[in-house]
C-alpha cells in the first residue's frame, strides 16, 4: 500500500541506514547535517549583511569611508606613477624616479593642505569662495596671454621652474563659488533669474577662457560641473535639454575646426582602423588592459609603458594599472571612487547647511565625472580628450586641488552632528584614560 508523504519528499534507499528522505525542492530536510550546514551558511550571510549595515549606519561611517578611500587611492596613485613613468624618466632624465619624485613633492604639499581644508570652519571656506573664483579667472586670463603650449594645448602657465594648469584650480574654485551663491539664494532658487545669474555667466566665462587654450576636455568637465550644480539646485528639465543641445553643438563645432580633434572623434569607436595614427594611443591602451587578465602581470611588469603607450603616467595610467593589477585592480580603483561618492552623498543628504550640500554635490560631479570620462577614454568608448584620472594620474596641478576638495569632504563629514558628538566622546575617553593612568600608578 502506498502512503502519502506529508513532507512532500521522495524516499531513497540506503544499504546501511535505510530510507533517506530526499526533498523534491532540492532543499535538505530540517534536522539533517546538510540542512544544518545550509542554514548556518544562510545565517552567516545574513549576519554579515546585518553587520555591514550596522557599520555603515554608525555616525562616523561617512568620515572613515572618505578618509580610507582617499588615502588608498592616493597610495595606489603614487605606486602607479612610479611604475608607469619609470622607463620614460630613465630615458629623459637618466633617473627612473625623476617623475615620481615630483609627484611625491606635490603629495607632501597636498596632504597638509587637505588636512587644513578638513579643519577650516565652513564660514571661512565661504569667505574664500569669491577671492578663489577671481584668482582662477586671473590665472586663466594670464594663460590666454602668456600660456605655454604643451601637446597642442595652451593651458599651462610657467611660474619659474614649475608649470601649473590653472584650469584644474578653477574646477575647485567654481564649485565653491557656485555653492556659496546658491546657499545665499536658497529661498529664491525657484525663480529662474536667481537660478542662472550670476553662476551661469561666470562659468561660461571660465569655460571660454579654457577654450582659448584649446583644452576641450577640461571645458567639458567644467560644463558637467555646471549642469550638476544646476540639477542639485532644482533647475527645470527643459533647461537641461536646451543646455545639452547647445553644448553638443558647440563641442561638435570645436572638434570640426581642429583636424586632430576630428580625427580622434571619428576613430575612437574603432582605434584599429587607423592604428598607426589617431588610433595608436587607444589601441595600445586596449592592448594593456587585455593583457592584464584577472590579476595582472604584477607591479612594474607592464610592457606597454616601454614607449608604445603615450602618456602612460598621465591620461592613460588606468591602462597601465589594468595591465599590472588586472581586472581586480581596475575594479578596486573604480570602487574606491564610487565609495567616495557614496559617502559624500550621504553627508550631503543629511546636512542642514545648504552650502555643504551644494559644494559636496559639486565635488562629487567633478571627481566622479572626470573619472568616468578618463576610464571611458581608455576603454575606447569615448574619444581621447586629454583628461587625467583624478588622484591617480601624475600632475601636481590636478592633484593639489583634488586633495583639497577631498579634505573639504572629510571636514564636512566630521562636522555632522552625530559624527562630531562621537569624535568628542572619543576625545573625552582618551583624556580620561590618560589622566587616570598616573593616579592608578600612585595608588600602587
Amino acid at each position: 500500500m502506498t502512503t502519502a508523504n506529508p513532507e512532500d519528499v521522495q524516499v531513497g534507499s540506503s544499504a546501511e541506514a535505510g530510507p533517506v528522505p530526499v526533498p523534491l525542492s532540492g532543499r535538505p530536510p530540517l534536522g539533517s547535517g546538510v540542512a544544518a550546514a545550509w542554514q548556518g551558511g544562510r545565517d552567516g550571510v545574513v549576519g554579515s549583511w546585518r553587520a555591514l549595515r550596522e557599520a555603515v549606519d554608525k555616525p562616523l561611517a561617512s568620515y572613515y569611508l572618505l578618509l580610507g578611500a582617499s588615502a588608498l587611492l592616493l597610495t595606489i596613485g603614487v605606486i602607479m606613477v612610479l611604475s608607469a613613468s619609470s622607463v620614460r624618466s630613465y630615458l629623459l632624465y637618466d633617473d627612473s624616479y625623476a617623475v615620481v619624485k615630483r609627484q611625491l613633492m606635490w603629495v607632501v604639499l597636498g596632504v597638509p593642505a587637505a588636512w587644513v581644508a578638513s579643519r577650516i570652519p565652513v564660514r571661512h571656506v565661504r569667505r574664500l569662495a569669491y577671492p578663489g573664483f577671481i584668482v582662477a579667472l586671473v590665472l586663466l586670463g594670464l594663460v590666454a596671454r602668456f600660456g605655454v603650449l604643451i601637446n597642442g594645448n595652451k593651458n599651462w602657465l610657467a611660474l619659474g621652474p614649475v608649470n601649473i594648469q590653472p584650469a584644474e584650480i578653477a574646477k575647485l574654485a567654481i564649485v565653491l563659488w557656485a555653492a556659496n551663491i546658491y546657499a545665499h539664494k536658497e529661498r529664491r532658487l525657484r525663480e529662474l533669474h536667481h537660478l542662472l545669474v550670476p553662476v551661469v555667466p561666470g562659468l561660461f566665462a571660465v569655460i571660454a577662457l579654457v577654450l582659448v587654450g584649446r583644452d576641450l576636455g577640461t571645458a567639458l568637465v567644467l560644463a558637467a560641473i555646471l549642469l550638476g550644480m544646476l540639477w542639485v539646485v532644482g533647475a527645470p528639465l527643459r533647461l537641461f535639454g536646451l543646455s545639452l543641445s547647445v553644448l553638443g553643438v558647440a563641442a561638435v563645432a570645436l572638434a570640426a575646426t581642429d583636424p586632430e580633434r576630428l580625427n580622434r572623434i571619428t576613430h575612437f569607436t574603432d582605434p584599429f582602423k587607423d592604428y598607426t595614427d589617431a588610433g595608436w594611443q587607444p589601441a595600445h591602451g586596449l592592448y594593456a588592459l587585455s593583457s592584464g587578465g584577472w590579476f595582472g602581470q604584477g607591479i612594474g611588469a607592464s610592457t606597454q609603458k616601454w614607449g608604445d603607450l603615450p602618456e602612460a603616467h598621465t591620461d592613460f595610467i588606468f591602462a597601465v594599472l589594468g595591465e599590472e593589477l588586472g581586472l581586480v585592480g581596475t575594479l578596486l580603483v573604480v570602487g574606491l571612487f564610487f565609495t567616495i561618492a557614496y559617502a559624500a552623498i550621504r553627508v550631503a543628504l543629511s546636512t542642514a547647511d545648504p552650502f555643504v550640500r551644494y559644494a559636496t554635490f559639486g565635488i562629487v560631479v567633478w571627481i566622479l565625472g572626470q573619472m568616468m570620462i578618463n576610464v571611458g577614454m581608455v576603454l575606447a568608448v569615448l574619444p581621447v580628450i586629454g583628461i587625467p584620472l583624478p588622484i591617480v594620474s601624475y600632475g601636481g596641478s590636478a592633484l593639489l586641488p583634488s586633495l583639497v576638495a577631498l579634505g573639504l569632504l572629510i571636514g564636512f563629514a566630521r562636522r555632522e552632528p552625530e559624527a562630531a558628538a562621537a569624535l568628542a566622546a572619543r576625545r573625552r575617553d582618551r583624556s580620561a584614560g590618560l589622566s587616570a593612568a598616573p593616579s592608578h600608578d600612585r595608588s600602587r
